[in-house]
């Protein structure tokens, strides 16, 4: 855990190292590229190595999809009231994404013309569950739901086996509760170039959604092309602000959110208007740590990436927090609503001190899948309409079309185009 008061030797230097951090890894790609190549060349039989390398699962081909029967069995172990809470997420979701969707447009902005844009819902997207360090069922729910709503038909979930104990059964109900098509027992790079590119096993997809570690992030990027992405999503990070109004264990609490999920490479950060603030919460956190099941999750970001950070006012604090561009960024003030606009760039905004991320991540609505490492400042969270196709929509009469003619006839010889002159001059 690192403070950063604004008397510390080198403050701008050490918090512009802090802002500058870098999401992705060359080994890693380097890593993630030779499984991507093998799995594109061999397939099923490169999918089967790596579930046994790197998930310790012994499957062949076609033990890769989870039956219903088995989706069945596993449902009937999930207890009523986490059914109950899966259902309530769902349903949010779902209810937050239907206010969303792109509609078929139009409107005529010059005589004889008409613009528009209409649009189609993807015939089959992959949604990529992690599950390593732990069983992410909300990820099901803010994936495959939101791609239901769309109106996806296919909708294809894989998620790592997990060796001898198989798929969580809370995990699996979530996909049936939310949609999925499709469940395959297969994790990360692997999984991920296999839905790129398809197999004998399994169908290949138009687009792959949800988050991973940073080896996934490193597989989806460079996919890029041979399949849509969502954006590339790698470790899990949350600024804090504050302006010392709200409950420091409140806030401590926020800050360690994020520090359980177990790569090590989290970030948690609380920018706060008050030094005394400061070094109140920073000890509430240590406090607060020493309680918590995932113990070497959690030191690993304690050691290396939490930060606690003074600024003179919230405006810097807010210039702070839109430079850093967080995944998740709480407003711990007591006006949150002043301060929102403030704010340039963030995946999620919580405001106020009885909204802690948490919600976002399961129950809200609008979908926990964000950008990260920053990105946020050019990538933004997963959406409804990012399962659609938008197809633009041309339409000239014959008077219209000649009294553009010449403009066109302008262009195309200034780049030496004469077909493309000829196409719209050889009309009468």
């Amino acid at each position: 855990m690192q403070y950063l008061f604004r008397d510390t030797p080198d403050f701008q230097a050490k918090l512009q190292q802090m802002l500058k951090r870098d999401a992705f890894s060359n080994d890693i790609e380097a890593a993630a590229a030779v499984i991507i190549d093998d799995v594109r060349d061999r397939g099923d039989a490169a999918v089967c190595e790596y579930a046994a390398k790197f998930d310790h699962a012994q499957l062949t081909p076609a033990q890769f999809l989870v039956t219903e029967e088995e989706i069945a069995a596993a449902s009937a172990q999930v207890a009523a009231e986490d059914k109950a809470a899966i259902d309530m997420a769902v349903a949010h979701i779902q209810d937050f994404y239907s206010h969303t969707l792109p509609k078929d447009w139009h409107y005529s902005p010059r005589p004889g013309v008409v613009l528009g844009e209409q649009f189609h819902p993807l015939d089959r997207v992959g949604c990529y569950i992690p599950g390593g360090t732990a069983p992410l069922v909300s990820t099901v729910c803010h994936t495959v739901a939101i791609a239901k709503t769309a109106g996806v038909e296919e909708i294809i979930v894989c998620t790592p086996p997990c060796g001898e104990k198989g798929i969580h059964p809370a995990l699996l109900y979530a996909c049936k509760a939310a949609g999925a098509t499709a469940v395959y027992r297969l994790g990360g790079v692997y999984a991920v170039a296999a839905m790129a590119y398809g197999t004998a096993t399994i169908p290949k997809v138009e687009k792959i959604c949800g988050p991973g570690n940073a080896y996934v992030a490193a597989a989806k990027r460079r996919l890029y092309g041979t399949v849509a992405l969502d954006l590339v999503a790698g470790p899990s990070e949350v600024l804090v602000l504050s302006d010392g109004t709200v409950d420091s264990a409140y806030v401590a609490a926020d800050v360690l959110s994020q520090a359980e999920h177990g790569s090590g490479r989290e970030q948690a950060v609380l920018v706060a208007t008050n030094r005394k603030y400061l070094e109140e919460t920073g000890a509430e956190i240590l406090r607060q740590a020493a309680l918590l099941k995932r113990q070497e999750c959690v030191q690993k970001v304690l050691d290396k990436g939490v930060f606690l950070i003074e600024a003179k006012d919230l405006d810097e604090a807010a210039e702070i927090a839109s430079l850093y561009a967080p995944e998740h960024l709480e407003l711990q003030v007591a006006d949150p609503e002043a301060l929102a606009p403030k704010i340039t760039a963030a995946g999620a905004i919580f405001l106020g001190a009885y909204t802690p991320e948490p919600v976002g991540d399961y129950i809200a609505g609008p979908s926990h899948v964000l950008p990260t490492g920053g990105t946020a400042r050019f990538f933004n969270g997963l959406t409804g309409d990012a399962f659609f196709r938008r197809t633009s929509l041309v339409h000239y009469d014959r008077e219209a079309l000649l009294k553009e003619q010449p403009a066109i006839a302008r262009l195309t010889a200034a780049e030496g185009l004469d077909a493309h002159g000829m196409s719209a001059a050889i009309r009468k």
